[in-house]
C-alpha cells in the first residue's frame, strides 16, 4: 500500500524546511510506501484553499488535510503507520 503525502509550504517559511526534512526522513525509513511532494501554496493556491490550508506548513494525506500545522515527528510517524495499517511506533 502506498499513501500520498503533501507538505504545503510557502517561500521564506522557516518551519516548512523542518517539515520537509522530517517527512523525507520518515519516507526513507518506511520505504516505498510514501509518495510525497512539496506544494508551494503560492503556485497552487486554489488547491491549497480547496483542502482547507490556512497556514504553512500543513500536511495532507491522501487528499485530506490531516495536520493544519506542523506536527511532531512522532505524531506524523504514528499517523503514517496507522494509515499504512502498521502497529509499530
Amino acid at each position: 500500500m502506498t499513501i500520498k503525502v503533501e507538505v504545503f509550504s510557502s517561500p521564506g517559511c522557516g518551519k516548512c524546511g523542518h517539515a520537509k526534512e522530517v517527512l523525507k526522513k520518515l519516507a526513507e525509513e518506511l520505504g516505498n510506501t510514501i509518495n510525497w511532494r512539496e506544494v508551494n501554496i503560492l503556485e497552487e493556491l486554489d488547491y491549497a484553499v480547496e483542502l482547507g490550508v490556512l497556514s504553512t506548513p500543513s500536511i495532507a494525506i491522501n487528499d485530506e488535510l490531516v495536520f493544519p500545522n506542523l506536527p511532531s515527528s512522532k505524531k506524523l510517524r504514528v499517523e503514517l503507520l496507522s494509515r499504512l495499517g502498521k502497529d509499530r511506533e
